[in-house]
This record gives C-alpha cells, sequence and structure tokens, in this order.
C-alpha cells in the first residue's frame, strides 16, 4: 500500500512582500505548503503571481492585525508590517498597530498549534547605535517619541511579546534582527537607498543622498538572508536568538551611490539633501553568533547583488515602458 507522506505547512504573514516572497520561493523549493497572508498594504500580488497556479500555494488576504486561525501548521513566519521610512511613516499608529497586534496574533497562531514562530525584527532596534558594530547584547539607542519610533519601539515590543510567550507559555520563538536587506522585487517607491538610487540612475535623474553620504550600512542580498532564516527555524526549540542578519561589509552611503552609478553606465550626478529626524549615522552587524551558532555567513557581496538587482530594475522598467507604448498605440487606433 503505497503511504501519502503529507507536506509541511508554514505560513508567511507579508508573505507578499519582497522579502517574504522570496521566503515563499524557497519553503516551496524545499517541500512545503506554503499559506501566504497579507493585506497588500506594502506588498504586491506581482511580487508571488508566479506561484499562485503552485498546488502547495494559497494567498490569503488577511490583516495581521486581527486573529488568525488555521490549524496544523509547522512553521509560522511574521514579517508582516510596514519596513521602509516612507510607508511605515505613512501611517504610524497602524505601523504601531501591525507590529503589536501583528505579533501578538502571530505568537498565539504559534502557541495554538505548538509550532516554532521566527519573529523578523529589525536592526532599527539598536537605533542611532553607540557600539560599531552591533551585537545582540546591545540595548541599543532608540528615541521612543520620534518619527521612526512606530517601526523602531514596534519592532521591540514584538521581541518583547516573543520572550514573554516563550517564557510564560513555552512558545517556540525565533528572533532575527534583520540589517539591510536587498534584491529583486524591491519597490520603486519604498524609500531605500538601494531601490531609490538604482531607479534614479536608470532614469538619469539626480542620486538623492541625505545627509553628506558620509554615514554606514551594510547591505545583503535577499537570499543570504532567507538562508538565515531557514538555518535559524531548525536550531534546539531553547535557542531563541536574538540573531543579528546582515553583511558585515560596510560602506558609506556615497560609495552605494558611486557604485551604483558606475554599474549602470548612468550619467546622473550627487545631490545632497538634508539628514532626516533620528536617522542613523552607523550601521554594521556583528555576525559571531550567526557564524558561530547558524554556522553560516553572507555568500554575495555588494556588486554581485548589486548588478542581479539593477537587472531586474533594467527588465521592469524595459517592461513598463513596453506596457506604455502598447496602450498608446492600442488608444491611437481605436
Amino acid at each position: 500500500m503505497t503511504q501519502i507522506v503529507l507536506s509541511p505547512v508554514a505560513l508567511v504573514a507579508g508573505g507578499a512582500g519582497f522579502i517574504g516572497s522570496h521566503l515563499c520561493d524557497r519553503l516551496i523549493d524545499d517541500g512545503y505548503k506554503v499559506i501566504c497572508i497579507d493585506n497588500l498594504y506594502t506588498g504586491s500580488l506581482h511580487n508571488i503571481e508566479h506561484l499562485m497556479s503552485h498546488p502547495r500555494f494559497t494567498f490569503v488576504n488577511h490583516d495581521v492585525t486581527t486573529p488568525y486561525d488555521m490549524p496544523g501548521l509547522s512553521l509560522v513566519f511574521n514579517l508582516a508590517c510596514p519596513a521602509s521610512p516612507v510607508h511605515y511613516q505613512k501611517d504610524a499608529v497602524y505601523t504601531a498597530k501591525t507590529a503589536f497586534l501583528g505579533t501578538l496574533n502571530m505568537l498565539e497562531l504559534a502557541r495554538k498549534n505548538d509550532c516554532i514562530m521566527l519573529q523578523a525584527s529589525t536592526s532599527e532596534v539598536y537605533g542611532n547605535p553607540l557600539v560599531h558594530p552591533q551585537p545582540e547584547t546591545y540595548w541599543g539607542n532608540v528615541n521612543p517619541i520620534g518619527i521612526r519610533s512606530c517601526y523602531d519601539e514596534g519592532k521591540r515590543i514584538g521581541e518583547t511579546l516573543c520572550m514573554d510567550y516563550h517564557r510564560q507559555y513555552g512558545t517556540k520563538v525565533k528572533i532575527v534582527r534583520i540589517f539591510n536587506t536587498y534584491g529583486p522585487r524591491m519597490a520603486e517607491d519604498d524609500g531605500r537607498v538601494v531601490s531609490n538610487f538604482i531607479t534614479q540612475a536608470l532614469r538619469e535623474e539626480d542620486i538623492t543622498i541625505y545627509g553628506d553620504g558620509s554615514q554606514t550600512r551594510s547591505f545583503q542580498y535577499v537570499s543570504d538572508l532567507i538562508n538565515g532564516f531557514m538555518k535559524m527555524v531548525k536550531t534546539d526549540d531553547s535557542f531563541t536568538g536574538p540573531v543579528n542578519l546582515g553583511n558585515p561589509e560596510e560602506y558609506t552611503v556615497k560609495q552605494l551611490a558611486e557604485t551604483i552609478i558606475k554599474l549602470t553606465g548612468s550619467h546622473s550626478r550627487i545631490v545632497y539633501k538634508p539628514l532626516p529626524q533620528d536617522d542613523p549615522i552607523k550601521r554594521k552587524p556583528n555576525i559571531s553568533i550567526l557564524k558561530n551558532k547558524l554556522y553560516i555567513e553572507p555568500q554575495i557581496n555588494l556588486r554581485k547583488g548589486l548588478i542581479k538587482t539593477i537587472n531586474f530594475f533594467m527588465t521592469k522598467h524595459s517592461n513598463n515602458k513596453q506596457n506604455t507604448e502598447q496602450k498608446y498605440v492600442g488608444h491611437l487606433y481605436c
């Protein structure tokens, strides 16, 4: 008699987002049945359209600020929250609600299923750091009443909830702190430096740097992040993290702009505008735990990752132009 082997089931909250869609791809490739929930506040169906017909993929339009019930889950990934300043400051109260209630509802789901929940936290919990590079033991330097605090403090309370559920109910939680991540499927309008600079360079527009460009960031390619997720959920149940997921190669924002101009062959010039309130001056992960506990480190350097990302944006721009021209011709000959 043939034995039917059922696929493990993973729920990805925020699965139609840039990072979430790549996670859905990886889970499908690894044999999981994937339930993607997203209210499309910042996510896009374009990111997951290639998965819609897959027999092990299901999309549910749902807002994590309201409870969600689903039995039979093996894993819960909580990625649901606006993550770029443009989006999370657009409706700061909603961002705070998503960070708190969304995490609470996903923890409750994991508790009911007795399964692991991975919490996608952020390097923003370190604020404008006074310690460099930032280890997980650093408590951070966050302005609790600033324009970024809806996200920064929202993610901090998310970590608090995870640890309280772990201590109080024995819920299996994994906390990862994501540093600047980039790659294909980034939104053009998300306000992040990589997508902003690439879009401006391809359009031959001025590249806008906020501040003098000396502030630093560490840029991680999305596939390295997803590898970190998958390694993290395979650790012992007693290991909660947090773990920094990032690339310790540090670049100034000006160096990033100059690199993108060179790789795109653009004639864009760099212009400078005032630095936004509470914008971190330095950002670089200490990845000792990543290497010593998860036994991995980033594999994609900035140049290689930028080429992949630029190619994605070039294809997207070309398709958009084609679609616009086709609409115009159709209108002309109607």
